[in-house]
């Protein structure tokens, strides 16, 4: 379906200015009845680029939070073309999620102590009403926790990223879209 450009709408005023100061479309009559018009209404609803991009959650942003006010920190780097969504799960409960742009870095500053898996899922379209990707979406995990601690004198900060990196230590296992803490 087309849709019509700012540039068409300007023109068809244009020539409607000046074919109401030309005397050529004349008001009917007061008494007389509507024209009818057979064609129906229809409303079409474009996205913009920048419109689309505002849909997308920005980099960084917090999507999930029920561990806020530790001192530690989880540093991740999005070397992927496709953004990615970090989960930390503490036991069998999801902690916090970040959502992460492709070719991004972002933190979370303020993870409290404990153990905790590292999931994530990277794909395009991401619906922050479903929490997921609708296209292309792959789910994995890390297989080692990270834990978290906070001394008077020290506190713990990981970095992770999501692609392979070339003497990389930290293997990742596929897990199923329906285990994933969404």
């Amino acid at each position: 379906m087309k849709s019509l450009s700012g540039r068409a709408v300007l023109r068809t005023s244009a020539v409607a200015a000046v074919a109401l100061a030309g005397g050529l479309l004349v008001a009917p009559p007061a008494n007389a009845a509507a024209p009818v018009t057979s064609a129906p209404a229809v409303t079409t609803v474009t996205l913009t680029a920048q419109q689309a991009a505002a849909a997308r959650p920005r980099n960084g942003r917090i999507l999930y939070d029920r561990i806020s006010g530790g001192l530690g920190q989880l540093k991740i780097k999005n070397g992927t073309s496709r953004d990615g969504v970090v989960a930390l799960v503490k036991g069998r409960k999801k902690a916090i999620s970040i959502y992460v742009r492709a070719k991004s870095s972002a933190t979370i500053r303020d993870v409290r102590d404990g153990t905790y898996t590292i999931y994530f899922t990277t794909g395009t379209r991401y619906s922050v009403s479903k929490g997921r990707f609708t296209r292309g979406a792959s789910y994995q995990r890390f297989n080692n926790r990270l834990r978290f601690t906070t001394t008077s004198r020290t506190r713990t900060i990981w970095t992770i990223t999501l692609n392979p990196v070339k003497g990389g230590t930290a293997r990742t296992s596929h897990v199923n879209p329906k285990d994933f803490p969404a």
